[in-house]
């Protein structure tokens, strides 16, 4: 039986280079030489409008896609050959929280430890819990999805992640469907796992709020190319018409 340590794989966060990533769809080109480095133990956002290439570089880094060209490295070895993701722990946390709703809460956290039989059901619940907790959550592993407001949804979906202690979490629109104050709590989360675990963590967002409010580092794509890479502050003193444009969106009267 194979084991999970939970004490062994906390220290050793993901760094992340990005080269020359290229990617296109029916000759449409989605994402053109795109260039970024994620130190480890990083908060980095990537915003941009719809449609930019924010998610499909997510796919990328998560290897759902696989570029027409270019190379993505964890910790400087490139994920490109066969089984090389298979050495590292990467989790996703969807932009739906892709809870199961025939499952309850419990069962929803510690599916990937019961379906591969990596842990006995005693073990299991003590893990389970222990994630719930770590996401403000406790007591709850009896409930259904249903019951649940879309932000506790989301942080059920970061525990799950957080079940086979990830080097690497990647936050798929974390914030979509939220009022303001979830969208809030959310970041909040966000923050503590790094204070707790050292996690690498890569969010993709239109929410500037949250990108500006959690991350140490901030990039926008547009039109498939990195037009900006810098702390948040430095972002929103960019001259760059288009990323002014972007932050200074508002509806016309």
């Amino acid at each position: 039986m194979n084991e999970i340590s939970t004490t062994e794989t906390k220290t050793h966060a993901l760094g992340v280079d990005i080269q020359g990533l290229q990617k296109s769809f029916n000759g449409h080109v989605v994402l053109n030489g795109i260039n970024l480095t994620v130190k480890p133990g990083e908060i980095f956002a990537i915003i941009g409008p719809s449609g930019s290439g924010k998610s499909v570089l997510l796919k990328h880094i998560i290897g759902l896609e696989k570029p027409d060209s270019g190379d993505i490295l964890f910790n400087h070895r490139s994920i490109q050959s066969e089984g090389a993701l298979e050495k590292y722990r990467l989790a996703m946390v969807f932009q739906s929280s892709a809870l199961l709703n025939s499952l309850t809460v419990g069962e929803n956290v510690g599916l990937f430890l019961s379906e591969h039989r990596l842990k006995p059901p005693s073990e299991i619940r003590r893990i389970v819990a222990e994630k719930l907790a770590v996401v403000g959550l406790e007591g709850l592993e009896g409930r259904a999805p249903s019951e649940l407001s879309g932000g506790m949804k989301k942080r059920v979906a970061i525990a799950r992640a957080l079940v086979i202690e990830p080097q690497l979490i990647l936050y798929d629109e974390p914030t979509s469907e939220l009022d303001p104050l979830m969208a809030v709590t959310v970041g909040h989360e966000i923050l503590k796992l790094r204070r707790k675990t050292n996690v690498t963590s890569i969010l993709v967002t239109h929410d500037q709020h949250l990108a500006f409010g959690v991350s140490d580092r901030v990039a926008m794509i547009h039109e498939g190319k990195i037009i900006f890479t810098g702390e948040p502050a430095q972002m929103k003193n960019s001259e760059n018409p288009v990323i002014q444009k972007f932050l200074n969106a508002k509806f016309n009267s």
